[in-house]
């Protein structure tokens, strides 16, 4: 049986939120955390050789025990009944003191970070932002310190001109950029952060806090740089650059460490608590470190003891000249994911030095930006790279804390993370996109309150690798709090409307609840028996299991406006026009029905064997084994992605039911890291996949499938396809 799978515009993606409407006259709630299903996350390693149960990966708890514990405590009274790990507080020292819990929110780019054009230039290039001004990043890292983060992390800021990620990026060089980031010190540092410390309590009450604290991270782009100055170890050039790099004099080397530590320097003056020195993610630094990329013969290239010195004096020289009671974080990559990266035996002997040299914290660095695996995106399990954190813990080589870092997005994967003892710390970054108040929800037990991040990175990363802001799509105040703002009940009384909505997918939902929350009488309506659209067959196409989540935090808020008697919800519940109109109290309607989809002019288009997207992600009409897709857009990747995985009537999993291994298997990453880069060199590419289906994509536009799909994701999806050996692809195909 043959199939023909049309498909017609994109799954609706952009949710807007709308502050405030024209008139007709021109709390929280404390819930109780349930556990979810365990889930495979941490690989354990024994001397040398890694076991799993079940397929070798370990389960991964999601709620400790106060008595399981078994590292260092600073902690007198009771633990967060919730989240004990990750809620213990963290001695870094006497000189630096105590994290009052054991996130960290990792480094964003972000584009608030400021830029470096001169004067003359402002009139003719028009930058988003002023230069002079980091008013909006102050705001944004204040809003998220409040959200109860122990430790923050800013987005890269260069060292020096060479190492702008592109054309005038931010950077941090001169007492006058020095005196810009006060603000931002000033404002996270009014902040006190509930913490379970040596007073004990539930951290609610003012002797029992720590002071808010972040850190600037230094970046070098090297031969990452998106502008003609771009230097490197050696003469190379990336293949996601259009600059070819040249390679650093003995003396720029030399200079190019004294621009770090200068840097650092600053950073200390401007306030902030620390640095992150950015050695990972195929950056400068890392350049340095592999053969790959550093083809010098001086005393900063040839023996692996000379590659790693650029990093090791960078740290040690910015030790001395920052003093004792500065955070020092070093990310090391310890999982290139690239050719002739690093190899295991070096990741270790990098560390030590790095420890020894004087850093505070080793956060961990996952593949570099050219890699060809994702590490990342929504496709990525939650928690997917803990396990190398934990094979360089238990290996014992080094006794500064480790931070585990990538896709931990919930407070239940952190605290596995920390209750399985892959790290002393957690990083997340996108999540606080997502929900600045994540941290500070989950010490009080608000789990459902939680807006998720999906990892789609259509409005943080697609935005910031393009010269955008970054926002957020299931939340679009991030990175624009100084522009807008939404708050309970803000609407006055005489102003309020009553207001229909339409249609209750993502749009619908976005706006029903937010103009509820601000005032207004909303009355919600839809046709389905259940809400969020059409992210309710997106949520089904493996790799976007996360959407669960998103349909789960707008129930919620449905739910406790409902309660409050904001909002009504009608489901099960069909209006045409007629119906609209005879509704006299309602002032105004937003239709958000969502796309119709088209239905082309192809003879044999109403033969039973020809389906629609919809029938198949939504109804799940049974498909045959040989299947043509027409249309090869958003929604075409889908279909052909759901249909190589799935075979009828097969279960639809949740974000919590995706199996690491699974993952490491299809893109060949070596689970035991034991090969250079953590790549597998007998890799072959996964057969046919499990439902054992042969697909063909038809694309009537000449050129590549998919060209159009994120930036940063596309080529996920284009090669998960191709790997399959299940997908054919044809453009220019007339039909």
């Amino acid at each position: 049986m043959v199939n023909i799978v049309k498909n017609s515009f994109s799954i609706l993606t952009s949710v807007r939120h709308y502050q405030n409407f024209k008139t007709k006259k021109n709390h929280n709630l404390v819930g109780t955390f349930q556990a979810s299903t365990a889930v495979n996350r941490c690989f354990f390693f024994g001397t040398g050789t890694a076991t799993r149960n079940k397929n070798h990966v370990s389960s991964l708890s999601t709620l400790a025990s106060p008595e399981s514990s078994e590292y260092p405590t600073t902690t007198i009274g009771r633990e967060n009944p919730y989240f004990p790990r990750l809620f213990e507080p963290l001695y870094l020292g006497s000189d630096i003191g105590t994290l009052p819990n054991r996130v960290i929110m990792g480094s964003m780019h972000t584009g608030l970070e400021g830029h470096s054009i001169p004067n003359f230039l402002m009139p003719l290039l028009k930058p988003d932002h002023t230069h002079k001004d980091l008013t909006a990043m102050a705001t944004y890292f204040e809003q998220r310190a409040r959200g109860g983060v122990g430790l923050m992390v800013t987005g890269g800021i260069s060292p020096n001109r060479q190492g702008w990620v592109g054309p005038f990026a931010a950077k941090l060089s001169t007492h006058d950029e020095m005196t810009l980031h006060k603000s931002v010190t000033e404002r996270v540092h009014s902040v006190r952060i509930p913490s379970l410390g040596e007073h004990g309590g539930d951290g609610d009450d003012n002797d029992s806090s720590e002071r808010a604290r972040i850190c600037l991270q230094i970046l070098h782009a090297g031969r990452y740089a998106h502008h003609p100055f771009a230097v490197s170890a050696s003469s190379t050039q990336s293949p996601i650059s259009y600059f070819k790099a040249r390679e650093l004099s003995l003396n720029e080397v030399q200079s190019t460490i004294k621009d770090f530590v200068h840097c650092a320097v600053l950073a200390k003056e401007a306030g902030y608590d620390g640095v992150e020195i950015m050695g990972s993610e195929g950056y400068l630094i890392n350049q340095f470190l592999v053969s790959r990329t550093n083809k010098r013969r001086d005393i900063y290239g040839g023996e692996f003891s000379n590659r790693m010195k650029f990093a090791v004096d960078i740290v040690r020289e910015t030790r001395q000249a920052v003093g004792k009671d500065f955070i020092i974080i070093f990310r090391l990559s310890m999982l290139d994911l690239v050719k002739d990266g690093s190899s295991w035996d070096e990741i270790k002997i990098l560390a030590q030095a790095i420890e020894d040299a004087g850093a505070t914290i080793i956060n961990t660095g996952i593949g570099w930006h050219e890699a060809r695996i994702p590490t990342i995106a929504t496709s990525v399990p939650r928690g997917s790279f803990a396990w190398v954190t934990k094979k360089l813990k238990d290996e014992n080589v080094v006794g500064i804390p480790l931070c585990a870092t990538n896709r931990v997005n919930a407070p239940e994967v952190g605290e596995g993370i920390l209750k399985d003892h892959c790290a002393d710390l957690v990083s997340m970054a996108r999540p606080f996109l997502a929900d600045p108040f994540i941290i500070e929800k989950s010490r009080q037990g608000r789990i459902q309150e939680i807006n998720t991040c999906i990892a789609c990175n259509q409005a943080c990363l697609d935005h910031a690798f393009v010269g955008k802001t970054a926002s957020c799509l299931v939340n679009p105040l991030a990175c624009h709090e100084t522009e807008l703002s939404i708050q309970a009940d803000s609407v006055p009384e005489d102003e309020r409307l009553n207001i229909g909505v339409v249609g209750s997918g993502p749009a619908g939902l976005a706006f029903a609840t937010t103009a509820a929350t601000i005032g207004h009488k909303v009355t919600l309506y839809d046709k389905s028996n259940e809400i969020g659209g059409q992210f309710n067959m997106a949520k089904r196409v493996p790799g976007k299991e996360e959407f669960h989540e998103t349909i789960r935090y707008f129930q919620w808020q449905m739910d406790k406006l409902q309660r409050q008697g904001k909002l009504d919800v009608h489901l099960e519940t069909n209006l045409s026009n007629t119906d609209m109109a005879s509704k006299e109290d309602v002032d105004k309607w937003i239709v958000a029905t969502g796309v119709t989809p088209r239905t082309p002019s192809i003879p044999g288009i109403e033969h039973p064997n020809v389906l629609s997207y919809i029938d198949v992600l939504r109804h799940k009409v049974k498909v045959g084994s040989k299947v043509a897709i027409i249309g090869a857009g958003g929604i075409g990747f889908d279909v052909a992605e759901y249909l190589i995985h799935h075979k009828d009537n097969s279960h639809d999993k949740t974000a919590q039911e995706v199996d690491i291994y699974d993952f490491l298997h299809e893109w060949g990453i070596d689970d035991q890291n034991k090969t250079r880069g953590g790549i597998l060199n007998d890799y072959t590419e996964t057969p046919a996949m499990a439902s054992g289906r042969k697909i063909v994509m038809l694309q009537r536009k000449k050129g590549k499938l998919g060209k159009n799909l994120g930036k940063t994701t596309g080529w996920i999806h284009r090669t998960t396809l191709s790997k399959s050996g299940a997908v054919e692809m044809l453009d220019a195909v007339t039909y």
